[in-house]
């Protein structure tokens, strides 16, 4: 008898131990244990290839490792993506990938995930309050437009430019000032209007469409992306522009490197999004595992003109 009173007593000390310990354990310690991390991710907009490719990339790596990615499009409302934010906080993602739509005005739902101790790596185009993001991984964009540039100057003796930029967007910021940055200085070079174009096709053909009316003379157009250009391509195509414009883009997408190969826009500066997006994925692993990462990380841009078209993939991204 006494013998049973002390193994019931063994017991239920073992008991209040153990249940000790798993009161003092966090919700979310638990839930990394029993349950596959959670990953949310918000881009500026999905109607745009790159993004689709970028998050497929952080898709295949967040799934090869048994956990969940929820993706959500804001259609280029700024509002929008910081209620999406707020949502997946609500919902207990374990890090949030963000690619904001305007780099300022996300600023609160980058507080609110601060607050709630969840890390945000910040992908393609820097935050301005990048205190609050844990990495941020992109493209060199500034080179990007500095390659355009230099293609522009090695082809043309003199040339009048149209940019297309985005400024609510800063690696189109920093294309176009890497682009600004090399004409400026050549007095037969310049640069007679930049206009924001969405960072979307049917946006710059529309604004296109308008620069055309002016009957401004200009033989160069820099987009700060490719679909920039090709909105530009397609406003001179309708318009039945004569003149020879070389026509430049960032992306290095897939229509983009057609229309390069067929001689319709002049060059493309290419991202590489796969890459991006791979890198992003395995550096939130490497926060999670406890290892230290890099504050910033740029990934390296290359021109494709038709002169090296052919060491490219058309059909496919970086």
């Amino acid at each position: 008898m006494r013998h049973s009173k002390i193994l019931i007593a063994s017991m239920l000390l073992f008991i209040f131990v153990f249940a000790g310990i798993l009161i003092n354990i966090s919700p979310r310690e638990l839930k990394s244990e029993s349950k596959p991390k959670v990953f949310g991710a918000t881009y500026m907009t999905m109607n745009n290839p790159y993004f689709v490719v970028l998050n497929n990339s952080i898709k295949e790596v967040v799934e090869g490792n048994g956990d969940i990615l929820i993706s959500r499009d804001p259609s280029q409302d700024q509002l929008k993506q910081n209620q999406q934010i707020l949502d997946m906080i609500e919902e207990g993602v374990d890090a949030i990938f963000l690619n904001p739509v305007d780099w300022k005005t996300v600023k609160p739902a980058l507080v609110a995930c601060y607050e709630a101790n969840i890390p945000v790596f910040n992908i393609d185009t820097y935050v301005y309050d990048d205190e609050y993001v844990v990495s941020t991984i992109i493209s060199d964009n500034y080179n990007a437009g500095v390659q355009c540039a230099e293609d522009v100057l090695k082809k043309k003796a003199k040339s009048n430019i149209i940019v297309l930029n985005h400024p609510e967007m800063n690696s189109i910021i920093d294309r176009v000032r890497g682009f600004t940055d090399v004409i400026k200085g050549h007095e037969d070079h310049n640069i007679i209007y930049i206009e924001s174009a969405g960072a979307e096709l049917e946006v710059a053909m529309n604004v296109m469409n308008d620069i055309i009316e002016f009957n401004w003379e200009f033989d160069v157009i820099f987009g700060g992306n490719d679909p920039s250009a090709l909105g530009a391509l397609a406003a001179l195509q309708l318009n039945n522009y004569s003149k020879d414009v070389l026509i430049y883009g960032v992306d290095g997408s897939p229509d983009g490197k057609t229309m390069i190969k067929e001689n319709h826009i002049e060059g493309s500066s290419a991202q590489r999004p796969i890459v991006i997006g791979r890198t992003a994925a395995e550096t939130a692993y490497q926060y999670f595992a406890g290892a230290s990462v890099d504050r910033s990380i740029i990934i390296p841009v290359s021109l494709i003109t038709k002169e090296n078209i052919n060491e490219f993939d058309i059909a496919g991204w970086q």
